[in-house]
């Protein structure tokens, strides 16, 4: 029976439910957990496509990059899990993908509205961007950077980038993947109408939170999603 609790096994399922929600780009993007000994992170091996990734391809690393335990490269991008854990004493996972609408959305001026229901789980206030740099993420001060840039927020729009979600346990943070990119796709997609938008006000945004996105219904998301994986073989 798997272990929902070991960290690789944590990170390999993450990288298949992204997989699954289509935030696959060939063999980039990287999930992370923190090590529950506060030796580094687990994070997926470099080189692999998320479909590919099992407990086997995670790969634990220090704050310098080195491995720790695993077998398998790391990731250039490491500081952005390590940074970004080091800055977040409330996170314990985080996911950085390049799922097409959030970059787009991340390209243009406007803030990310509560649209649909997934856009409330990121505003009020609109997630920040980051545009230090769109080129790789590859030293601790550009981590830091991009910790700085997230500050408390759940997500970061990396402009002409990809994006960075966080969450207290790793389903929160993969499903903050899941949602942000789908938030920026419904808002692209009514925007494109040309019509006047409305959204759902600052107060019921926040009250959406607790009775959409609660603790309780991420992880009735998170089962369906095993599930799926289950039903395909793949868990």
């Amino acid at each position: 029976m798997s272990d929902h609790h070991d960290p690789r096994e944590l990170v390999s399922l993450g990288c298949r439910v992204l997989d699954l929600m289509g935030q696959s780009d060939l063999a980039w993007g990287h999930v992370s957990v923190r090590d529950p000994d506060g030796r580094g992170v687990w994070i997926k091996a470099r080189g692999l496509g998320f479909d590919e990734v099992g407990p086997n391809d995670v790969v634990l690393v220090d704050r310098a990059g080195r491995v720790l335990d695993g077998t398998g490269g790391v990731h250039a991008e490491y500081p952005i899990h390590t940074e970004v854990l080091a800055a977040r004493p409330d996170a314990a996972a985080v996911v950085h993908t390049h799922p097409e609408a959030a970059v787009a959305f991340g390209a243009t001026d406007l803030p990310l509205r509560p649209i649909g229901h997934e856009g409330a789980l990121f505003s009020p206030p609109s997630p920040p961007r980051f545009t230090a740099t769109s080129d790789l993420i590859t030293t601790p001060e550009l981590g830091a950077a991009v910790a700085a840039a997230l500050g408390g927020h759940n997500a970061l729009l990396l402009v002409n980038h990809g994006v960075v979600t966080v969450g207290g346990d790793l389903p929160t943070a993969v499903l903050g993947a899941v949602f942000l990119e789908k938030a920026c796709r419904t808002q692209l997609a009514a925007a494109a109408t040309g019509r006047p938008l409305t959204w759902s006000s600052d107060e019921e945004a926040r009250a959406k939170r607790d009775s959409v996105f609660g603790p309780g219904q991420v992880a009735g998301a998170w089962r369906y999603l095993l599930r799926r994986l289950g039903a395909q073989g793949r868990f």
